[in-house]
Order: structure tokens, then sequence, then C-alpha cells
């Protein structure tokens, strides 16, 4: 096990106790992961959580489909992690909603705690991150490409 692989087990050891569970006997499971596509980006946005301004998050319901993976669920948990896989926090998906691009709201924007929390901003990053994410698969961004809307909150840091 790897220095990182070990800061994510530890972190997920330390949660399962704070909440008086173990490994040997507790029945929940994680995801562990970084936000973003390049190292500058992961890392901020991972302190913007630690800080409590990000509570959210958006993604691609295309690259869902096209992994093969599964939309998270209200009471799913995730390790936050930074670009090299480092713990930092714990969190736990409040909401998840899936809408157009182009209906992502003021208040999600703000909730997603980037930037200047507006919804110029977000729109405009997401656009740009979410062409790039489309060509990687074959796909093309349209404002009525559905969104992965997840609300969280941080449960263990």
């Amino acid at each position: 096990m790897s220095k990182v692989d070990k800061s994510v087990a530890k972190m997920w050891e330390r949660y399962l106790d704070s909440i008086g569970e173990d490994i040997s006997s507790t029945s929940k499971k994680y995801t562990s992961w970084y936000f973003a596509n390049t190292e500058k980006d992961a890392n901020e946005l991972a302190e913007l959580v630690l800080k409590g301004q990000k509570k959210a998050t958006a993604s691609s319901l295309l690259i869902y489909e096209d992994e093969g993976e599964p939309i998270p669920r209200a009471g799913e948990l995730s390790i936050i992690t930074d670009w090299y896989g480092n713990a930092k926090c714990i969190i736990q998906v409040k909401k998840v909603s899936i809408v157009p691009f182009k209906d992502v709201d003021k208040e999600f924007a703000k909730t997603e705690g980037e930037g200047d929390c507006s919804l110029e901003y977000w729109r405009s990053v997401h656009q740009r991150y979410f062409e790039e994410e489309c060509k990687s698969i074959g796909k093309t961004f349209t404002e009525d490409m559905p969104v992965v809307c997840e609300v969280f909150e941080v449960v263990y840091q």
C-alpha cells in the first residue's frame, strides 16, 4: 500500500472510529476522488471544500454513462483528495439533481463556491470543462446537456 493509499485508508478508519464503528463491522462504503482535471484546480477546489466555501459539484451525465459509473445518490460518502491522492476530508452527498446545463441556477452556482460564485462565472468555467470532457468521449457540448448537480456536506476532516 502506497503512502497515498494509506492516507485515504487512515482517514476512513479515523472517520469510522469517530462515529463508533470500525472497518470490520461497518456496512458503510466510500469512493475516493479529486475535483477537476488539473493539479492546480484539484488542489484549489479541495481547499475550498475545507474552508466551507464549496458545498456542491457538477458533472456531465454523459461521462457517467460513458464510463459506466453509477450516478451519485444522497447519503453516499466520498473521501476527497488532492491531485496526488492525499486524503483531505470526507463528504456526504445530501442532494442530487440532473438538469440541463442551461437550467443550472444562480443558487447552485453560489453553493458550488468557485470563483466569484456567480452564475456567469459558473457557466463560463463549466462550459469549457464540459466541452473538453465531451470531446474526449466523442460527444459535443450543448446547452441542453444533462448535468449531475450534487450538494454535499463535509462530515469529517
